[in-house]
């Protein structure tokens, strides 16, 4: 079957040379952080995302494409080709009760015995590259270099400061940057951005002879949300009407950039009246917005300045493309309670019109990341289309035939990625054994072409929110904060924005497809959750556990220190006997 592909890839009018078609594409997957099914220009979006767009117009987007409700469970799926149960990511550190850990498919890394896209593409001769966000192990054993990679610059993490080696104070104590392995040395200044292109860049120019496959994992737009002033500064009046006008301006440009079609959306519970708020507070909002964009924009100019590199050493022609963003959009209050708001102010600056400079933690909240999201419904965290679905664009070398400019419509999922780039690196590649993907080329080559059967049930489960895809339907369960902890039946090719739930009227189907979700679950060993869990509380509670000895031991030492001097002075001043 691979061969077969293959071979249509490089057929018709696009014929290649025999010595070309013996030289192996080199493959660059750009994974974005957080960005919502909108963000980039070619889906819809006010935000300057120019080379991005580009790759769009000489490649295919996805309008269907998903993946899981946060990060390093996407990652996992990404890069294996098997759920993230099944990879050992069912919930991440930041998000997992601690009656999970351990269990099977709760290693929060990468479980052993799972191989990864770099282990197959480098046993068939590549160069395996990464730089940026890992997020998918710590310790040495579960590093890049450990799992595939021959050289890597990573982040452990779930994120970072942009500007300086510093961490997300309210989640760790330092910023686990690794190079190869060992603890990375950074210089004193840099943006995120930039800092991942340059070493995606020197790790590619030390490859000789070989193809490469290099995983550039950006920062952008996780937060703490920052970029340069002047940056920002492009946005400085795109966001003043708000969050609801965004919705609907995002809605009309998904239509315009021919990603959806018309239909109706929801207005989420979590969206604000902007209208009510105060002068002040809407410029506070507007200004996290611009550096959301900025930073967007920032991340984008440096994929054009990498794309350029390659152009000049001339590997351009001979390079797939591949932009993914990890989940939807962020809408997490790092101020929703008041330790949260004590620390977020004692640790950092929160000086309105400096939201976005080095020093500081700006996100833009549920409002925003609603209209990021636009026209779906919801955003990272949830099982809603507006936190699984993503762009998601695949550009092929000139060399080998595409559908050009074209948008598939049908639905397609992270695991699909592993057998896509394994079938597009050619014939002898290692065996797909394994894998639970399908293959994209079809679609690359026909856009109208169906990727998974109808009768295919494919789960997703994080944090107790949970999905079941079959054919055009979608059964989904959110727990609080995020749903009401019940199951809901859409049609997702008719009613993209979840507007209308056919339960009811759909009763044999609603049945049946609760019964395929919990086969799914049973079959990947699916824990349910504790009672009361929610994802937002148990982030703060592992961040508790994980700062408060660190942070409060200082404190005590301190203070054991100042009673032991005052005891000592006070034995000092004290007259002795017989004096």
């Amino acid at each position: 079957m691979r061969s077969r592909l293959a071979a249509l890839l490089l057929a018709g009018t696009a014929l290649i040379t025999p010595a070309q078609a013996q030289t192996r594409p080199n493959i660059v997957l750009i994974i974005a952080d957080d960005w919502g099914f909108s963000d980039p220009g070619s889906y819809g979006s006010e935000i300057a995302t120019p080379h991005i767009d580009a790759l769009a117009r000489s490649g295919t987007r996805f309008a269907n494409f998903h993946v899981a409700a946060s990060c390093s469970p996407t990652r996992a799926m990404l890069l294996t080709g098997v759920n993230s149960h099944r990879a050992g990511l069912g919930n991440m550190p930041e998000t997992i009760p601690p009656q999970h850990r351990g269990q099977p498919g709760y290693n929060t890394v990468l479980a052993p015995g799972v191989t990864t896209l770099a282990q197959r593409l480098r046993a068939a001769g590549y160069a395996t590259l990464y730089a940026g966000k890992w997020h998918l192990g710590h310790d040495a054993a579960d590093l890049p270099t450990a799992r595939g990679w021959d050289h890597a610059l990573a982040l452990s993490q779930s994120g970072a400061d942009n500007w300086e080696n510093k961490p997300n104070r309210l989640l760790y104590e330092r910023a686990d940057w690794t190079r190869d392995g060992k603890t990375a040395r950074l210089p004193q200044r840099f943006y995120s951005s930039t800092l991942i292109v340059d070493e995606a860049i020197a790790q590619i120019d030390g490859v000789q002879d070989k193809p490469f496959f290099a995983t550039l994992g950006f920062l952008a737009n996780h937060i703490p949300v920052q970029a340069s002033e002047a940056d920002i500064a492009a946005y400085r009046s795109r966001y003043l009407a708000g969050w609801t006008a965004l919705r609907a301006a995002r809605a009309k440009g998904a239509v315009q950039a021919g990603v959806l079609a018309p239909g109706p959306m929801v207005t989420m519970a979590s969206t604000r009246d902007w209208a009510i708020l105060p002068p002040q507070e809407k410029a506070r909002w507007a200004r996290a917005m611009a550096a959301y964009g900025g930073m967007a924009t920032a991340m984008d100019r440096e994929v054009g300045r990498l794309v350029a590199h390659l152009k000049a050493r001339g590997q351009y022609d001979n390079t797939v493309f591949v932009f993914a963003s990890d989940n939807g959009a962020e809408a997490t209050n790092p101020e929703a309670t008041g330790f949260t708001t004590a620390m977020s102010k004692l640790l950092y600056d929160l000086t309105p019109a400096r939201q976005g400079q080095p020093g500081t933690l700006t996100y833009i909240g549920a409002s925003w990341a609603n209209a990021a999201a636009s026209p779906l419904r919801g955003y990272k965290f949830s099982a809603w289309e507006g936190g699984v679905r993503v762009p998601f664009i695949v550009t092929l070398p000139p060399a080998m035939r595409q559908a050009r400019g074209s948008v598939v419509a049908a639905p397609a999922h992270a695991v699909d990625l592993a057998p896509t780039l394994l079938d597009l690196a050619g014939p002898g590649m290692a065996d797909l054994t394994g894998l639970e993907g399908r293959s994209l080329v079809p679609a690359l080559l026909d856009p109208t072409a169906t990727i998974h059967p109808a009768e295919e049930a494919i789960g997703h489960e994080l944090s107790g929110n949970a999905v079941l895809y079959q054919g055009n339907w979608k059964l989904v369960k959110n727990l609080p904060p995020y749903g009401d902890g019940r199951w809901h039946l859409f049609n997702i090719m008719a009613d993209p924005g979840e507007t209308r739930d056919l339960a009811a009227a759909q009763p044999a189907r609603f049945a049946a497809m609760q019964a395929g979700w919990q086969r799914w679950a049973t079959a990947n060993s699916v824990l349910a959750m504790p009672p009361g869990y929610s994802a937002p509380a148990q982030i703060q509670a592992n961040a508790l556990h994980d700062l408060l000895p660190g942070r409060i031991a200082p404190l005590v030492a301190a203070l054991w220190l100042l009673l032991a001097g005052l005891w000592t002075g006070r034995r000092w001043r004290q007259p002795k006997p017989g004096r």
